[in-house]
């Protein structure tokens, strides 16, 4: 596969036609300056050594030094193939709960934008370690299957929001069944799952599902998200909040004995986010406790750098340009050459 490593240099390409143009507009200057002093035909009897192809000769050389300097800086890669390298790590299956309720904001900026922001930083620590993306609501589904392709771990984390689960709830049973699932077969490495919820509307048998997950030496750990004592949940592009049938408006409370119980039973640790980073170092810490072993897994290889041979051609290009005179050598103006 080919591509730029730097597209958006790529946009200075515009600046050609215009070079194009200048130098055409320059022509035209200095034919109607030759003209004020006479015939052009018999001045160029006076200057035998001027060279009109030379100095288009010398135009084209510069120009096309400038493009291809162009996409050197816009940086030509080529590789992108797959191959299979051995990985020392541990397999993570982070559930997101993406219901209504973690739009709200009592945590800056919301439940939601703190819980992906909280595992944008968990995957940039990664390494040799594989991660997968379960979001749930009322349902669970996999929104990415364990891998070692942080970049699009990252990708698909951006774009998470409420919608992509249409059934409210908060199943968070069904995520740690279907989370138990999606580890890599038959692998020795320390598996753990990341659950981010704030336990409201509990549907299913979580602690059950937990304990199972803990019974396969998987590790349960538990982030809980919001207060207390509760918020109200913003609607999505107006100001006003969700409300009840009755017209009260819903708040929102995180359920943090129900969290701790989940934990608790999983084998693994709880932590409550706030406006700080105590919970995702907590987690970290929990993560660097597991053992790791080797994985195998495919990724893709590094893109290569190929912009050396433009580089050569345009450096050979601009020593050509200096190198040819506006006008004839006077040793060889019997070769005709350029005129």
């Amino acid at each position: 596969m080919f591509r730029f490593a730097h597209p958006d240099f790529l946009y200075l390409l515009f600046i050609l036609p215009v070079l194009v143009v200048f130098y055409v507009y320059a022509l035209v200057l200095k034919k109607k300056a030759i003209k004020k002093y006479g015939n052009p035909k018999l001045l160029a009897e006076l200057m035998p050594e001027v060279s009109l192809k030379r100095q288009h000769l010398k135009f084209w050389l510069l120009f096309g030094a400038i493009t291809l300097v162009i996409f050197v800086i816009a940086g030509p890669q080529f590789g992108s193939k797959l191959e299979t390298v051995k990985r020392q790590g541990v397999e993570i299956m982070v559930c997101l709960d993406v219901s209504n309720s973690m739009l709200a904001e009592d945590v800056t900026p919301s439940r939601l934008d703190k819980a992906k922001q909280m595992l944008s930083k968990l995957t940039d620590g990664f390494t040799n370690d594989k991660v997968g993306l379960i979001v749930f609501a009322g349902d669970a589904f996999t929104q990415l299957p364990i891998t070692s392709d942080y970049i699009s771990a990252k990708m698909f984390l951006s774009s998470i929001n409420p919608s992509m689960v249409s059934t409210q709830g908060t199943a968070i049973g069904a995520a740690i069944n279907l989370a138990a699932r999606s580890f890599t077969p038959n692998e020795a490495s320390d598996k753990a799952i990341v659950l981010i919820t704030d336990g409201e509307n509990h549907e299913d048998d979580a602690v059950g599902a937990a304990k199972a997950a803990a019974e396969k030496g998987i590790h349960v750990n538990i982030i809980g998200m919001g207060e207390p004592k509760g918020a109200p949940i913003p609607v999505p592009g107006s100001n006003n909040y969700m409300k009840d049938k009755d017209g009260n408006v819903v708040i929102t409370k995180l359920n943090e004995q129900m969290c701790q119980e989940i934990a608790a039973a999983g084998n693994g640790m709880y932590a409550r986010a706030d406006n700080t980073n105590s919970a995702l170092k907590a987690l970290e810490k929990e993560i660097e406790k597991m053992n790791k072993s080797e994985l195998d897994s495919k990724v893709y290889s590094e893109y290569d750098e190929q912009f050396q041979v433009l580089a050569w051609i345009a450096l050979f290009l601009l020593i050509a340009d200096f190198m040819t005179l506006d006008r004839k050598n006077r040793i060889f103006r019997k070769v005709k050459l350029f005129s």
